[in-house]
């Protein structure tokens, strides 16, 4: 495990534990996609917009999620990803968006290699955007054997 893997997990494992506890989900699959998807927290879409999970800026506001949104453009796309007021809340809109849209995920989420298998064959990955599903559910049980360490390790 790497510093920064240390530094992410003790940063955001209260917002993780918190959002799981509100919506009945495991904190380490929690964790574990937040780190995956922001690259341990790195990407300029968590560092500016405290969007953790590439939430794009589709649907309704909610309680967590105000309406806010920030452009991102690359040479291949250009789209709109919600901006959150704190990292907590992206915690707790995704946790929301999983157990509400992605029911089949959150009812296994207390077994990472189950919820891993789940959401990477689900709707929320997209192969036309590059993305290759069993990378992304090896790579989910990985980064959450790693977060159980470093939860392991600070307690």
């Amino acid at each position: 495990m790497k510093t920064e893997q240390i530094r992410f997990v003790k940063r955001y494992l209260g917002a993780a534990l918190e959002a799981g506890c509100a919506f009945g989900m495991n904190p380490v699959v929690i964790l574990a996609q937040a780190a995956f998807e922001s690259g341990w927290g790195s990407s300029r879409l968590a560092r500016e917009a405290n969007n953790f999970f590439g939430l794009t800026a589709y649907g309704c506001s909610n309680a967590y999620w105000h309406g806010e949104k920030v452009s991102v453009k690359t040479s291949q796309y250009a789209l709109d990803f919600r901006r959150y007021d704190s990292a907590a809340l992206s915690f707790w809109d995704f946790a929301r968006l999983i157990r509400n849209g992605y029911r089949s995920a959150w009812q296994v989420s207390e077994h990472p290699e189950a919820y891993a298998k789940e959401i990477a064959y689900s709707r929320y990955i997209h192969e036309s955007n590059g993305d290759n599903r069993e990378v992304y559910r090896q790579s989910l049980v990985q980064i959450s054997q790693t977060i159980t360490a470093v939860i392991q390790l600070i307690r």
